[in-house]
């Protein structure tokens, strides 16, 4: 496809357009005049009808990449995500969009969300459906494919989204859906919620995702497709569908290493938990028998099906999502030739609209090109200042709204945005609330904001949000603490530009990369972090933030672990962090610049990809 781009409504050439509403906020679209632009906002199905037929085109003649993903998050209003997984999945197909990667990408519908978060007053989270209707932002596909599940036969439909690069190349993510005429009521609801149900539930997904994606994949003739990248092990039944195939050839064999040679596997969890496992009873009942439970065994463990091990013997290349990760990794799995390719963040989508102006004139062409955004390191202080300044209204403003709180624009505000489970610490920071408030009281006025969500079945997750609530409530007007409902991806951009300070107090090890850090990064606010994940890549002393503890726990349990951090966290907060931003104003703002140019330019997915695509769909 030419790099020369029409507008959708009158077919003439025309430059991009970005900054509009959602559905439309993360795409790029391209509008010859003003009439142009008004008449597209007046019948955006126009826009939609335009892309979807461009970009179907497109799908069919040389993808050679498949990215499977649980879930993907391209917008606030598309509901198909709850973390960080599926952000990054999001960045990743933009970044390939971008970079013009030929790759289609394959998740799940999930009419009804993760959940919509509500609290009550002691800070209890309530969680409901989200509302939503697929058919305002996506094209459904004229095509469905069967699946066997509990010896039914279901049928899966899809719909189309079209990520659409800063050039105007399209990558279609294909999103999957069971909720079709004729299956049964059950059947219909299996992509109602994401990380719901039981273990059966989750087991039947995967089979849609993993067996059913192919077969979609095959139906939509995209047989142009060499790699297949499973983004973490909710995907990997597709290696059976896989050897499935290859096993109807007419040499009628297990081809293991063909299989082998098509698929990558990244994992994202040094948590066990968070490994996908299934009782081989359970996998008789609802997958059936695919193949002879002794190869079954040998490739996905002997006791229980494994997902990660089943994806880890079908797959020529692995990794982890960050050089520590890669470490823990192989002593998670011993003998698997694990690599790192650490994570990054989409530059375009995570930098706030002033940060953007600002890189926008003093270095052009940042967008397709992150790395250059090392030469942040020249950027005019006060000017960095304004940025930030307009980013942080627009924060407080929210919070204003949200909670009538009026935060001060001018005190330290300290923000911690993300999944609410214990070993994230979230609390970690009021284990002393007394030196908080001493800090204050000494001139270093202090608040907090925070966001996220506990899974519904996370007890201990909850009772963080609540323990947070309830410090909130000890500290009052001293020290300002709120905690924002129903984070999502455009909260999420609202706190990672509007904060001055990103803190982020994980167990270590427990941290396989983490990616708000980056995100911050790039809109100037440096991180105050545990040395785990991409932050022990990351952290340069002082210069683009501050680390929290030495980067090995020891042998100590953990109450020890917790009371070191601690300590370390309010030393370095109220004698070198708070002075810093109080006093020597020049010093924090040369701080903010080398996050920019040190950390953005690097943590990005554009370098990435290009690592993605050299070192594993090209090899």
């Amino acid at each position: 496809m030419n790099d020369a781009q029409k507008d959708p409504v009158c077919g003439m050439t025309v430059l991009p357009e970005r900054g509009l509403a959602a559905p439309y906020s993360d795409q790029t679209i391209y509008f010859c005049s003003e009439y142009c632009r008004n008449k597209f906002l007046a019948q955006p199905e126009l826009y939609l009808t335009a892309l979807v037929a461009r970009s179907f085109d497109e799908a069919k003649e040389h993808r050679r990449m498949a990215y499977f993903s649980m879930e993907v998050a391209v917008g606030s209003s598309m509901p198909t995500y709850s973390g960080g997984l599926g952000v990054l999945a999001g960045d990743t197909l933009k970044s390939c969009a971008d970079l013009r990667v030929p790759v289609v990408g394959v998740s799940l519908l999930f009419r009804k969300g993760y959940f919509d978060q509500k609290f009550d007053q002691w800070g209890g989270q309530q969680e409901g459906p989200v509302e939503w209707n697929p058919a305002h932002f996506l094209q459904p596909l004229p095509l469905t494919v069967q699946v066997e599940i509990e010896q039914r036969t279901v049928q899966v439909c899809a719909w189309q989204h079209n990520i659409v690069g800063l050039s105007g190349y399209v990558v279609p993510l294909i999103l999957l859906d069971t909720d079709v005429a004729g299956n049964a009521d059950d059947d219909r609801a299996l992509t109602d919620y994401l990380y719901g149900g039981d273990q059966k539930y989750r087991l039947a997904q995967e089979i849609v995702l993993g067996i059913g994606g192919l077969r979609m994949l095959r139906a939509l003739e995209y047989s142009g497709v060499e790699k297949f990248h499973m983004n973490e092990g909710h995907a990997s039944l597709l290696v059976l569908e896989l050897l499935e195939e290859q096993k109807a050839l007419p040499s009628a064999e297990w081809d293991f290493q063909r299989v082998r040679n098509q698929c990558v596997f990244t994992t994202h969890t040094p948590v066990p938990a968070g490994h996908d496992k299934f009782e081989y009873d359970l996998v008789e009942r609802v997958l059936g028998k695919v193949m002879p439970f002794e190869i079954l065994q040998m490739l996905g463990g002997q006791e229980r099906l494994n997902m990660t091990l089943l994806a880890l013997n079908l797959s020529r290349y692995v990794n982890g999502v960050a050089k520590r990760h890669e470490e823990v990794s192989r002593e998670m799995f011993p003998g698997y030739p694990i690599n790192h390719i650490t994570n990054g963040v989409h530059s375009w989508t995570w930098t706030c609209d002033s940060f953007k102006a600002l890189y926008g004139r003093y270095i052009p062409g940042w967008a397709n090109d992150p790395a250059m955004l090392r030469q942040a390191v020249s950027l005019p202080k006060d000017e960095v200042w304004v940025a930030h300044s307009e980013a942080k209204t627009r924060l407080l403003a929210l919070v204003k709204e949200q909670t009538g709180i009026a935060l001060s624009a001018d005190a330290l505000t300290i923000g911690f945005a993300r999944r609410a489970t214990q070993y994230k610490r979230a609390d970690l920071v009021f284990s002393d609330v007394q030196r908080l408030l001493d800090m204050v009281r000494r001139g270093y006025p202090l608040q907090f904001v925070f966001a996220g969500k506990a899974h519904p079945r996370d007890d201990g997750g909850k009772e963080l949000i609540r323990r947070i609530v309830a410090v909130a409530r000890q500290t009052g007007d001293q020290i300002p603490i709120v905690y924002l409902e129903n984070y999502d991806l455009d909260l999420a951009r609202l706190i990672v530009s509007g904060v001055d300070l990103w803190l982020n107090t994980p167990q270590r090890s427990l941290e396989a990369s983490g990616t708000s850090g980056m995100k911050a990064a790039h809109n100037g606010v440096p991180s105050f972090s545990t040395l785990d994940g991409w932050w022990i890549e990351g952290c340069l002393e002082g210069q683009t933030g501050w680390a929290i503890g030495a980067r090995e726990a020891g042998a100590a349990d953990a109450d020890s672990v917790n009371r070191r951090d601690a300590e370390d966290l309010y030393q370095k907060l109220e004698n070198v962090i708070a002075p810093l931003f109080y006093q020597q104003r020049q010093r924090w703002l040369e701080v903010m610049r080398q996050a920019i140019a040190l950390n953005a330019s690097y943590f990005n997915t554009h370098r990435m990809v290009q690592q993605y695509v050299t070192n594993a769909y090209l090899s």
